[in-house]
């Protein structure tokens, strides 16, 4: 998508890629996005004006003329920016739908499950002499976008695939360091869906 696909035929594929006209009204509405048609008609012309804005390389004052110009809509840039700062979680709904449906059908409905684990030292010059330190171990949840798990050890709490409890049909991805058949078997074992990566030598 560029700037020229707002002024062209491929402004409907856009629309639709998206859900069409009814969708896109629907979200708009319940992330309050779009409330009342006032200087502008619909959640397809907010989001035309909104993308005019971001994939062109005119400001505030330009977005507006173009707008009452090609007769998308008659606003004032402070109205613009407004329009702006109101329509982040609108364009974050967006955004996931497309990242949905592109991803792939062996994970769809399927948690992803990202782990790892990171270390902080422990204070005083006594720890810092003899190596002790905090273990940080993480589980990153797809496509919730958020951590679903932690789990605070010392240092002899070390990286193990199957720390953290699994959620069954889950899909689990790690680095290296989580290479552990008996751990992986564990996770197998479970319900998970393991995916790791490997050094060359195996």
């Amino acid at each position: 998508m560029n700037a020229d696909s707002l002024l062209n035929q491929d402004w409907s594929r856009i629309v639709s890629s998206l859900g069409g006209a009814t969708a896109l009204d629907a979200t708009a509405r319940q992330s309050r996005a779009f409330l009342r048609p006032r200087g502008i008609r619909s959640p397809v012309e907010l989001l035309r004006l909104i993308l005019a804005y971001c994939l062109g390389e005119r400001g505030l004052r330009a977005t507006a003329a173009w707008a009452a110009a090609s007769g998308l809509a008659d606003i004032s840039n402070p109205a613009v920016l407004y329009r702006l700062r109101r329509c982040g979680d609108w364009l974050t709904m967006l955004i996931g739908q497309l990242l949905a449906a592109t991803t792939p059908t062996p994970a769809r409905g399927r948690l992803i499950r990202l782990i790892d684990a990171s270390t902080v030292a422990k204070p005083g010059p006594e720890a810092k002499k003899t190596n002790k330190l905090w273990r940080v171990h993480a589980a990153f949840d797809l496509p919730a976008e958020r951590f679903g798990h932690f789990e605070l050890t010392d240092e002899h709490g070390g990286e193990q695939l199957d720390r953290i409890p699994v959620v069954p049909g889950e899909i689990r991805i790690g680095d290296r360091a989580y290479l552990q058949p008996d751990r992986i078997a564990a996770v197998l074992d479970a319900g998970g869906d393991p995916r790791l990566r490997r050094g060359r030598s195996w």
